[in-house]
This record gives C-alpha cells, sequence and structure tokens, in this order.
C-alpha cells in the first residue's frame, strides 16, 4: 500500500473519532464535564466549544484546502485537552460511578503525544519519520 493511501485512511479514521468524539461532547457532556479540571472557566461551555472544534477540526482534516490547517488545529487541541486527561488520571475522577485504574490512564496519558504526531502526519503537516520517494 502507498504511503498516500494509508495516510488517507489515516485522516479518515482520525476524522471519524474526532467527529464521533465531538458529538459525544454535545450530546453527553456530563462524562467531560467531570474530567475537566477546576481552573477551567465556564467549563459548560469549554466542552461545549471543545466538542465544536473537534466536528469543524474533523471536516476540515477531510477538505484539502483545509487539511494541514486542520492538522495543525486537532494537533494543538490534542495537547490543549491534555490536561483534562492528567485530572481524570490523578484526581481518580469517577464517570458514571465508575473509576478507572491506571491499567486505562497510563496507556491514554501516554498516546496522546501519539495523537498529536497523527494530525500532523494525516493532514501532510509533516512527514516525519517518513520521507516521500520520489
Amino acid at each position: 500500500m502507498k504511503q498516500d493511501s494509508v495516510r488517507a485512511l489515516f485522516r479518515w479514521l482520525l476524522a471519524l473519532a474526532y467527529g464521533y468524539a465531538g458529538y459525544r461532547h454535545l450530546a453527553t457532556p456530563a462524562p467531560f464535564l467531570a474530567i475537566t479540571p477546576p481552573w477551567v472557566p465556564a467549563p459548560e461551555i469549554v466542552v461545549a466549544a471543545t466538542g465544536v472544534a473537534e466536528i469543524v477540526g474533523a471536516i476540515a482534516l477531510l477538505t484539502p484546502a483545509t487539511r494541514k490547517a486542520a492538522g495543525w488545529g486537532l494537533a494543538l487541541y490534542a495537547l490543549c485537552v491534555w490536561p483534562a486527561n492528567f485530572h481524570h488520571a490523578l484526581a481518580n475522577v469517577a464517570i458514571g460511578g465508575e473509576t478507572l485504574g491506571w491499567w486505562y490512564h497510563g496507556p491514554r496519558l501516554a498516546a496522546q503525544p501519539l495523537i498529536i504526531w497523527w494530525a500532523l502526519w494525516a493532514s501532510g503537516a509533516t512527514d516525519w519519520p517518513f520521507r516521500r520517494r520520489a
């Protein structure tokens, strides 16, 4: 499979993931509100805005004219929401009455840099660590 085909596949997967996550932020905000750090102002507005940002980012990722900007935006988004993942883990926040152990939080926190890279690579903003062949 050519790199462009693999990149397109991963771009679609990422767009679907962000689109679904955005929908969930808007349809069922309670779990996202629960993991929002206490220092975040107006958490309801922030959670709704992040849902909209995810949906817009997913659409923009699939649009050639906005693809690279979407990659940078989604990468920055993933960096900015990382504190919520840390808060979820370190405060042992229960979602629906259930807490998740480090079997979940460890890999989830470690995956965030991969998600950031994925947005950049899938959008074509970077080729690292792969090189295009002439």
